[in-house]
């Protein structure tokens, strides 16, 4: 007769890779929250315009300022990371943006948003660095493809849930535009405290062992090393590969930034706003999360973990969706279907970070995260008034009837010069990409 395991008894493996999806879920469910303290805006700006009075290029700064502070948090916070796991930072992170976000709610000028929009900046960027070290230290190299493109594959239903938390305030609750900044970013409160509950930096601190699978860490300190916060700069800094990858994810995190802010103004400012048609922008973010989880398997099962080949044939794949959608006539039913490939193929950065890892060990991965994030958000936040300033500067004419049936000609914003701008971007990054070798 066989004899049974007792069920209450996992073995060691088994029970390993239970607490390894433990944390990649605990980290994916916090950070699906993350985006709705910092990708709302897009929403909020038509009622900004009106009841404050802000012009496109002010509103563009303020997401400027959101992404500056954004990418200096990167540098700081992914340094920081390194030496105290990122359980913590995640979870304080949430907390704070959660407050700063109501604090903007309470806005009454460009100054008063602007200041705590900026402080919200660094505040969400103890998120995504610090989530990555904690990943990476429970997952191996084989597996960092698949791992990274889940992680930002929850990233991008994060954006999806911004979307459309977003949608029910101003749409269903028929609310203002201060209740966006309010109401969605309870979720990223309740998230920041049950990852402080769930997760755990590394194995050891589960009983585990450390993994030990043969990475021989690229950049092994000497005997007399030292690791303090300038030699983890200085490890990261000196490895040209990783400022290339910052040089692609930068023009591409533009592109997508301009996506995200921009196609609701679109939206929103259209015939469009009729029958629901606003709905239609949520079709963006949804297929980012799909191309974040593609991109990551594709370039660990595909490419064999070539992962700047496939940033490069996503990105060229997205300048070309961005273009067809640009030409497609508004209310073409052809534009869903562009605007879900144009989130699909604009959203590799599963290949991105996880090149952080390849390139540099577990040692130093959340500092070359946060080195890669602070380019990806230094070049976005330059983006970002360019694009508000084109939308005014080029204007067209749009025919409006009023309720007399009296049709006049005004010139409108042209919000949808966004596509072939996020076209170009989109080729930039696919070029510098072939630099970029593991």
């Amino acid at each position: 007769m066989l004899s049974r395991v007792d069920p209450a008894i996992a073995p060691p493996a088994r029970a390993f890779r239970r607490a390894q999806w433990r944390m990649l879920l605990a980290t994916m469910l916090c950070y699906l929250f993350y985006y709705t303290g910092r990708q709302t805006m897009g929403f909020a700006i038509p009622g900004m315009e009106a009841e404050l009075g802000l012009q496109k290029d002010q509103l563009g700064w303020l997401g400027t300022a959101l992404l500056w502070m954004y990418a200096l948090g990167q540098v700081i916070n992914g340094n920081l990371a390194d030496r105290l796991g990122g359980r913590r930072m995640m979870s304080f992170g949430a907390i704070v943006s959660c407050g700063l976000n109501w604090v903007v709610s309470a806005g009454m000028g460009f100054w008063s948003l602007l200041v705590p929009w900026s402080l919200n900046g660094y505040a969400q960027a103890m998120g995504w660095a610090p989530g990555c070290k904690l990943v990476s230290n429970w997952w191996s190299r084989d597996e960092r493809g698949r791992t990274f493109g889940l992680l930002v594959f929850a990233a991008g239903l994060a954006s999806v849930l911004s979307y459309v938390t977003s949608l029910l305030v101003i749409d269903v609750f028929q609310l203002d535009w201060r209740w966006i900044f309010r109401i969605p970013v309870l979720l990223m409160l309740m998230g920041g405290m049950a990852y402080y509950l769930i997760a755990r930096d590394t194995p050891a601190q589960l009983g585990f062992e450390e993994l030990d699978d043969a990475e021989s860490e690229l950049v092994a300190p000497s005997p007399t090393w030292v690791d303090s916060v300038w030699d983890r700069y200085r490890v990261v800094l000196s490895n040209w590969r990783i400022l290339v990858t910052g040089l692609a994810i930068g023009f591409q995190n533009s592109a997508r930034y301009g996506l995200l802010i921009w196609v609701p103004v679109h939206f929103l400012g259209t015939d469009y706003k009729q029958g629901g048609g606003r709905w239609i922008s949520i079709v963006l973010p949804i297929g980012m999360a799909f191309g974040a989880l593609c991109s990551g398997w594709i370039s660990d099962r595909l490419f064999g973990g070539r992962r700047g080949m496939v940033i490069s044939l996503f990105m060229l794949a997205a300048s070309g969706a961005a273009l067809g959608m640009y030409a497609l006539p508004p209310g073409s039913p052809w534009g869903v279907v562009a605007l879900f490939l144009c989130g699909f193929f604009a959203y590799p950065q599963a290949p991105f970070f996880a090149l952080a890892p390849d390139l540099l060990g577990r040692r130093y991965a959340a500092t070359g995260v946060g080195i890669i994030n602070t380019f990806a958000y230094a070049l976005a936040g330059l983006a970002e008034p360019f694009i508000g300033w084109m939308m005014e500067r080029f204007p067209v004419r749009q025919s409006v009837t009023d309720s007399a049936g009296v049709t006049t000609e005004i010139l409108m914003d042209n919000t949808a010069v966004v596509f072939p701008i996020v076209a170009g971007l989109c080729l930039a990054s696919a070029l510098v990409a072939q630099l970029i070798r593991r």
